[in-house]
């Protein structure tokens, strides 16, 4: 991993490595592929942070799915705004499926709180939510997660997927934002 990143005016510093990454992404696979062997499961992708997640975590599966996306956003640059905007949607029958919504980070839960409420009415067989990190100390929601990757504190995090305005989403571990002294 780089030792220090700079995106526009903030310093992140390592975090997760991507081998660690890796590893946490082979227990999921194992999981899912566990509960859902004989089914087919839709992956159900929150862009734009989970792209990098969810094409890691269907090739850990060994079954047969299909993979879908939808985009919703509460953020502008590192804060929330606390607006769920719907921003891409999506147009499949999700009567009867079994749905993994899939997600790169959980902090306050209210974006997947509008979701998953939304979500139920599309009256699929079964819903669970895979997310790679849950900040359990911004969490304003409750939120079920049935595949964690890690817990992590409360600060900014990217890489991985996860961005600062854009940027940083091709690192390949996790940075958190480096303390100013």
């Amino acid at each position: 991993m780089k030792k220090l990143v700079t995106a526009h005016d903030l310093t992140f510093e390592p975090f997760i490595s991507s081998s660690d990454i890796a590893e946490k992404i082979t227990e999921l696979g194992k999981k899912i592929t566990e509960k859902y062997k004989g089914k087919r499961p839709l992956f159900l992708g929150i862009l734009n942070g989970s792209f990098v997640f969810i094409a890691d975590l269907v090739r850990a599966c060994d079954l047969e799915c299909e993979i879908a996306f939808i985009r919703l956003s509460s953020y502008k640059g590192v804060k929330s705004t606390g607006k769920i905007e719907t921003i891409y949607g999506f147009e499949i029958n999700l009567e009867n499926r079994h749905v993994i919504v899939v997600e790169d980070i959980v902090d306050s839960g209210r974006t997947l709180n509008y979701f998953m409420e939304t979500l139920t009415e599309k009256k699929p067989a079964s819903v669970e939510l895979a997310s790679l990190l849950l900040k359990p100390d911004a969490l304003q929601f409750p939120i079920k997660i049935d595949y964690l990757g890690f817990e992590i504190s409360d600060k900014f995090v990217v890489g991985y997927g996860l961005d600062y305005d854009g940027l940083c989403r091709n690192l390949k571990g996790i940075y958190q934002l480096k303390e100013t002294p």
